[in-house]
């Protein structure tokens, strides 16, 4: 892996950073805020795009649309919420958690959208029904991640019940529990190649535990994968960034410029730039 070191800095936000994401082609962020905005930047220039108001409540989480045309959200106020990048309106929104929407994603074609919340469950949203169309119902406590796997045939999901869940994305059932965390799992990834869950690896056809990542001094707010499956990076609120070697299960470098809890983290698709978001409500870019 590169060494990265702090480029840029960038703020605007009101509040602390609960989501930062970087659009396919990383040239721009999106990120979602306790302010209840969801704001779109310019990598390059580290310049605000567009700012996204209607929200009633914190937003947790916002990502790009596949064709980066689009930004989905979601928040505290229970709902899901569709932006046009260029101009900053409300495309849609949708309701039906009767509780604080923790996360939302994109399906890899882009026409669905999962989402997950304190309410328990797991919701699969086509988007031009503009309706719901599967409820995964299993774990029992509020789901905090959620996303498709690359192929979209399986939903990867994360509980404070401290169990991952694997579901069919189709029927609904669920595939695999992953068990061995001792406390709420705040994040759950699957591998560019869909074949790891992730800061315990697990191997999604066996459901077995692969390594264990130990370094990190306070709770891991966010994981990612790089492109190459070779790496990850994570965040916590130990105020730092750590990236691993997925192989070995060793760190390879400790990113220390945060002067609070990082709350998120991202990779671009060429895996030579890293975002991070954070309590002190600014977005960090690192190459």
């Amino acid at each position: 892996a590169k060494h990265f070191q702090l480029l840029k800095v960038m703020e605007g936000h009101k509040d602390s950073i609960n989501s930062v994401r970087f659009s396919a082609d990383g040239r721009k962020i999106v990120s979602a805020s306790k302010d209840k905005t969801v704001r779109i930047w310019d990598v390059s220039s580290g310049k605000q795009m567009q700012i996204c108001n209607g929200h009633g409540f914190w937003v947790y989480d916002a990502e790009f649309s596949p064709d980066g045309n689009t930004v989905v959200s979601c928040s505290g106020d229970k709902t899901i919420r569709l932006w046009d990048v260029h101009s900053g309106n409300e495309l849609m929104r949708l309701r039906g958690h009767e509780d604080l929407v923790f996360d939302v994603s994109f399906s890899p074609n882009g026409k669905y959208i999962v989402s997950c919340s304190e309410d328990k469950l797991i919701r699969i949203w086509d988007l031009h029904l503009k309706k719901e169309i599967q409820i995964l119902q299993g774990h029992s406590n509020g789901v905090n991640s959620t996303q498709f796997s690359p192929d979209g045939k399986m939903v990867l999901s994360a509980s404070a019940d401290k169990i991952i869940g694997i579901w069919d994305a189709t029927s609904g059932k669920i595939l695999k529990q992953l068990k061995g965390h001792s406390g709420y799992v705040r994040r759950a990834m699957f591998s560019p190649d869909g074949q790891f869950a992730t800061i315990r690896i697990w191997h999604v056809a066996s459901g077995r535990q692969f390594k264990m990542l130990e370094g990190h001094s306070g709770f891991v707010n966010d994981v990612k994968y790089f492109p190459d499956c070779q790496t990850i990076v994570s965040c916590s609120n130990d105020q730092t960034i750590r990236l691993w070697d997925v192989k070995s299960g060793n760190q390879i470098q400790v990113l220390e410029e945060h002067s609070n809890s990082a709350l998120s983290v991202d990779v671009s698709s060429d895996g030579n730039t890293i975002v991070s978001g954070s309590w002190d409500n600014k977005i960090r870019i690192w190459q």
